[in-house]
């Protein structure tokens, strides 16, 4: 302080200072508070008069705590601490440390009001509630039992259901009001869902307030989003409230258009990672306030509050965006029956093509399919044309190039009129190699691993990284290598050297394009990752479709067929032009069901071997993972119910060296080992219970190897 103020020699405040100064500080004493009782503990606070405990749900994802704990609620928190606020609390005082009628002591920890009560269970003394964090409901009741039931279906904690279903709090984003609700919209028209045998009656129901339930599989084209839209607009239209999830953002942009379009602005919430916390909390509490009756978002959007809701909707439920990674890792399409269940509304899942999950619930008879008439859909899709393995090896400028005759006589002819999707079924540049005279794998002479090609065009081992540089193959002798699996940015470049003068454009994990130009133009993909063209592409060539169909997966041809479809929904009608040229054998159940469009009809014939075999959807299953002694062990204490089914233990494979480590896949350096528990139809619930107890008592005995228990897993092999 200077020395004009009376303090430059160091002296007590106040001492010389000017009157008006000190009048200053008294009125400053006679405004403060009061002092409160000590923070955080209300070591002698008075208790709220009516309802003076809280039950509180604590944010410990472990299944030996996943249970409610009562706290007393301190008079002056009275106010604000009511069901569904997050709040504070001392968590893990012992039964020692108790002062005037307080336990105390424990760290500081979040949850969630979840009801006031006259009384506890507990008869000991109470710790008290340490904070109201937030006066701004964001639990509710319908919020609380979807998640109950999701932790319940998935053998997790419903504290972790939670993290995925609320998000984090934004201090800013909750002090704005959010604005007034606007008024039901009219029922839109039928549009485009004239095109479908059913789909004037589904939007009829939607509006006049039915909960109808189907599975629709769309025709191709981009009208998919509008259509969608107008599903929306029709529940709207009755009062009530829906939700879209889609797989990723850019789809999510597509129909966040469409809605636009077709109601206007603020009739619906977008909820993406890419609007950033503030913004995405801003619009998850319109939604949670009722300022909003319809969500459009991606997998978290799945817990979207809304208000009276009518109708549920999924796009393309076999993408893997739509199963979450973090425990208990559910997937969006169970989440939404659980809430079409929970809430009596409608149900529409769809996509251009038909999982076998989604032919169950049409063969069950809890769904209708909505689809459109033969006529319809090989007028709305493209000509479909095969290579196979005897064209292949009668073709001459297919062994020494990237390209089949056949798909480079369509890549040629659709350049004349617009651009052509190359789909690869993986991205990079270092593929495996294998001869190109008979196409048998190439091994490293020292380890017998895979050969692989890198940057600079040397040859190394993935396995030893010896570098091969006098490979011959040992089956026909030739000295010759190529791509097994040729990598998008690899095909990009050879098919720049085949057509000169034709732009090249590659979309993948590094950069994903969202549209691209109706101009002449070469489009190389990763699946999933196709670009839409203004117009419609010209052509499609999928290159490699033994890769895809060769995976040792359960899923392998549903999964083919699905991505196949995606890429050749995208191209033009065969009236227009459109081919699409698939490289796979033709006598393949996928492929016919691509060349006749009828993934349906896959779909129906998967299930149906599924269920001679025992396979899921029809039954259910669990996968326990962790290393031997581990497994052995919690499969030795588990009380699995009498119809359960041991598969297993197997070896679960490392995952690649330097790669990041896949979820589930075993930590470095460690050998892990997966056993499989399958029971019939109506014992899921069952089995996730059991699991779910063992694992508990597990967590809570403390001191034992870790074993991962997934129910469902997308990955059985």
């Amino acid at each position: 302080m200077s020395s004009e103020n009376g303090q430059g020699d160091g002296g007590a405040a106040g001492e010389g200072a000017p009157p008006e100064q000190l009048a200053l500080i008294r009125e400053s004493v006679r405004q403060a508070k009061a002092p409160r009782a000590k923070p955080r503990t209300w070591r002698g606070a008075a208790l709220a008069g009516e309802l003076p405990v809280a039950r509180v749900l604590v944010d410990k994802g472990v299944l030996h705590l996943d249970r409610y704990f009562d706290y007393a609620v301190p008079a002056e928190l009275d106010a604000d601490a009511q069901p569904g606020v997050r709040v504070r609390v001392r968590f893990g005082a012992g039964r020692g440390r108790v002062r005037e009628g307080r336990r105390e002591g424990g760290g500081l920890i979040d949850g969630f009001l979840v009801e006031r009560l006259a009384a506890s269970d507990y008869s000991g003394p109470l710790a008290a509630l340490a904070q109201v964090v937030s006066p701004e409901p964001v639990l509710s009741e319908e919020l609380l039992g979807l998640a109950r039931a999701v932790a319940d279906r998935y053998a997790g904690s419903l504290a972790d259901v939670l993290q995925l279903a609320v998000p984090p709090r934004n201090a800013r984003a909750e002090q704005r009001p959010s604005p007034a609700p606007l008024p039901p919209p009219g029922a839109p028209e039928t549009g485009s869902w004239g095109r479908y045998e059913r789909g004037g009656a589904f939007l009829e129901a939607l509006a006049s307030g039915g909960a109808p339930r189907a599975v629709w599989n769309a025709l191709p084209g981009p009208r998919w989003s509008e259509e969608l839209a107008r599903a929306v607009a029709a529940t709207l239209a009755s009062g009530r409230g829906a939700l879209v999830v889609v797989p990723d953002g850019r789809a999510a942009a597509r129909v966040d258009a469409a809605l636009t379009a077709l109601l206007g602005e603020g009739r619906h919430a977008l909820l993406t990672a890419d609007a950033g916390p503030e913004k995405r909390y801003r619009e998850w509490l319109a939604v949670r306030r009722g300022s909003v009756r319809a969500v459009v978002g991606t997998r978290a959007a799945m817990f979207a509050p809304v208000r009276n809701l009518g109708l549920v909707a999924l796009w393309d439920d076999g993408d893997d965006s739509h199963s979450e990674q973090h425990a208990p890792q559910p997937h969006a399409r169970e989440v939404l029956l659980l809430r079409a269940a929970q809430d009596k509304c409608g149900f529409l899942m769809g996509g251009w093509s038909c999982t076998v999950e989604g032919a169950q619930l049409v063969e069950s008879g809890w769904a209708r399919p909505l689809i459109a008439a033969r006529e319809q859909v090989r007028h709305s899709a493209p000509l479909v044309r095969t290579v196979g393995d005897q064209d292949l090896a009668r073709d001459e400028a297919a062994r020494a190039a990237r390209l089949p005759t056949l798909a480079w006589q369509a890549a040629r002819e659709g350049l004349r009129h617009g651009p052509v999707l190359v789909q690869v079924p993986r991205r990079g540049y270092v593929p495996r190699m294998a001869c190109a005279q008979c196409r048998a794998a190439a091994r490293c002479r020292h380890c017998s691993g895979p050969l692989e090609a890198r940057d600079g065009g040397a040859v190394w081992c993935g396995w030893c990284g010896r570098e091969e540089s006098a490979w011959h193959c040992p089956e026909c002798g030739s000295f010759r290598l190529r791509a097994q699996i040729v990598g998008a940015r690899r095909t990009a470049e050879e098919l720049g050297r085949a057509f000169p003068a034709v732009p090249v454009r590659t979309s993948g994990r590094e950069q994903v394009l969202d549209t691209v130009p109706e101009a002449p133009a070469l489009v190389v993909s990763t699946p999933g990752a196709e670009p839409v063209a203004e117009g419609g592409y010209a052509a499609a060539l999928l290159l490699d479709g033994w890769a895809m169909l060769g995976r040792p997966d359960l899923r392998a041809g549903e999964d083919a067929l699905r991505r196949w479809i995606a890429a050749a929904a995208l191209v033009r009608p065969s009236g227009e032009g459109g081919t699409v040229v698939v490289v796979a054998e033709p006598t393949l159940r996928p492929v016919q069901a691509l060349v006749r469009w009828d993934p349906v009809g896959h779909a129906v014939r998967e299930l149906s071997e599924r269920a001679e075999l025992g396979f899921p959807p029809v039954s259910r299953m669990a996968a326990v993972s962790g290393t031997a002694e581990a497994v052995t062990a919690f499969l030795d204490a588990v009380e699995l119910p009498s119809e359960a089914e041991l598969l297993g233990p197997v070896p679960v494979p490392a995952g690649p060296a330097g790669q990041p480590r896949r979820p589930g896949a075993p930590p470095p350096g460690e050998e892990w080992e997966r056993a499989l528990l399958r029971v019939p139809p109506g014992r899921g619930a069952a089995l996730a219970a059991a699991l779910k107890t063992a694992q508990a008592a597990r967590m809570a005995r403390g001191g034992e190897e870790a074993v991962r228990v997934r129910i469902d897993p997308p990955d059985i092999g």
